[in-house]
Formats: C-alpha cells, structure tokens, sequence
C-alpha cells in the first residue's frame, strides 16, 4: 500500500514520539508499505519554523536530510494536486493539509494522520 504521511506524522515518526499510534507505526514500518512524504510537508516545517509556530533544530534541511535518511520517498507536487484542491470539499481550510489530502486523491494513497479534518475526506485514513 502507498501511505502519504502527515506532517505530524512525520515529526512523530523522525521524534520517535510516542503520539503515534500503534496501527500508524505498524503500518510505517511495514515493508509492504512504500511511505511517501510531499514537499508540501517540508514547505510547511520551513514556514512554521520561520514564524516560531515549531521547533525542529536545523529547520526544512534537516527534514529533508531524515526524511532520506530514513528512505521516505519524497513526492513532488504537481499541477494536478494543485488543481485537485479546487475540487475538494472545504473540511479543512489549513492550506498545506488540503494539499495533502488532493495529493493523496490524485495519487491514490492512504494518508497517515490523526486529522481529525482530514479523516472527514472520501480517502483512506490510517491511524
């Protein structure tokens, strides 16, 4: 199964936080599993970094330093994500979040969360 990862799933995971729940760990540490992370993740660690809304030493560089480290595939975003967002339903207005949910739309993924928004989309939510 393909599985796009939250943002927050992300830090849980990169923390090695114990907020994340025991399906959403057993799911991502599958290797059966391919885990996606979209760039949009890593825009959105560089912006709330920058306002002072998350700390994460060292910033969007060394997300995307872990998120290989770690062999998560890195998903670009593309013109159709962006245009999927149109069509979604307005569940959730956090911008970075509805590029999420369109991205795993328009690719076919679950999305590892614990949005309780995100879970409200027709797509397949693990957690």
């Amino acid at each position: 199964m393909d599985l796009l990862l939250d943002t927050h799933t992300v830090l849980w995971v990169l923390s090695d936080d114990d907020k994340l729940s025991a399906k959403a760990k057993s799911e991502i540490l599958s290797p059966e599993n391919n885990k996606y992370v979209s760039l949009t993740s890593a825009w959105e660690v560089a912006i709330k970094v920058n306002l002072d809304r998350l700390s994460f030493e060292g910033g969007a560089a060394r997300f995307l330093y872990q998120i290989e480290r770690d062999r998560f595939k890195l998903l670009p975003i593309c013109a159709e994500h962006i245009v999927q967002v149109e069509t979604l339903p307005l569940h959730h207005k956090d911008p970075f979040d509805r590029l999420i949910v369109a991205t795993a739309v328009v690719e076919g993924m679950a999305i590892v969360t614990t949005d309780a928004n995100i879970h409200l989309y027709d797509i397949e939510c693990i957690w």
